[in-house]
C-alpha cells in the first residue's frame, strides 16, 4: 500500500494511489474537518461520501499542481459550505456530539463532551472563510501555505482569517465559560 506522506512527484501520485488507499487513509480525517466545518451531524456520512464521490470521479484528473492531501481538503470545504447551505434551509439542530472512541473515565469524557460542544458552537459563529482557516489550520495541523492553497487565498489574506478565527473563539470560549461558571474562582 502506498502511503501519501510518501514523497511521490505529484504527477505519479495520483496514478499510483488507489482509491481504496485514499479512503482508508483519510475517511476519519475527512469526517473530522467536515464536522468542524460546520456539517450538521446527521449530514456527516453524506457530506463525507459526497467527499470521496468527487474524488472518485476526479482521481484521474488530479494534475498534481497541489498534494493529493491538500486537493481532499480543498474537496471536503466545499462539499462542507454546500452542506451548511442545505442545514440553514432545513433549520436542522445537532441534538448531541458523538464519542469520540478514547476510553476515559466519566468525569473526562463529560468534560471532553462538553468543550467539544463549546467548539463546535463557537465554530458556528465564525464567518465561512475565518472557520475554514482556523479548522484547516488550528484543527487539522496543515501548513499555513497550504491552507492558503485550499482556500484560494493569498497567504496574508488567509493569516487574517485565521486571526479573525482565534480571536472570536477566544472570546466565545471565556464567555462560555463566564456562562457555566467554569471561568469563575470560588
Amino acid at each position: 500500500m502506498v502511503t501519501l506522506t510518501e514523497s511521490l512527484p505529484r504527477s505519479l501520485a495520483a496514478s499510483q494511489v488507489s482509491f481504496r488507499d485514499l479512503f482508508e487513509q483519510h475517511a476519519s480525517q475527512v469526517w473530522r474537518a467536515l464536522r468542524y466545518l460546520g456539517v450538521p451531524e446527521a449530514d456527516l456520512p453524506d457530506a463525507c461520501q459526497e467527499v470521496f464521490l468527487v474524488v472518485h470521479r476526479r482521481l484521474g484528473d488530479f494534475e498534481g499542481r497541489s498534494s493529493l492531501e491538500t486537493w481532499l481538503y480543498g474537496i471536503a470545504v466545499r462539499v462542507a459550505a454546500s452542506f451548511r447551505r442545505r442545514a440553514h434551509v432545513r433549520r436542522e439542530v445537532v441534538q448531541s456530539i458523538p464519542d469520540d472512541g478514547r476510553d476515559a473515565d466519566q468525569d473526562e469524557a463529560v468534560q471532553r463532551g462538553q468543550d467539544r460542544a463549546r467548539l463546535l458552537v463557537a465554530l458556528a459563529g465564525l464567518e465561512d472563510g475565518a472557520r475554514e482557516a482556523f479548522v484547516l489550520f488550528e484543527i487539522e495541523e496543515r501548513p499555513m501555505t497550504e491552507v492558503a492553497q485550499i482556500l484560494g487565498l493569498p497567504l496574508r489574506t488567509a493569516y487574517a482569517r485565521l486571526h479573525q478565527a482565534r480571536d472570536a473563539v477566544r472570546k466565545a470560549w471565556t464567555d462560555a465559560e463566564a456562562s457555566s461558571g467554569r471561568g469563575r474562582r470560588r
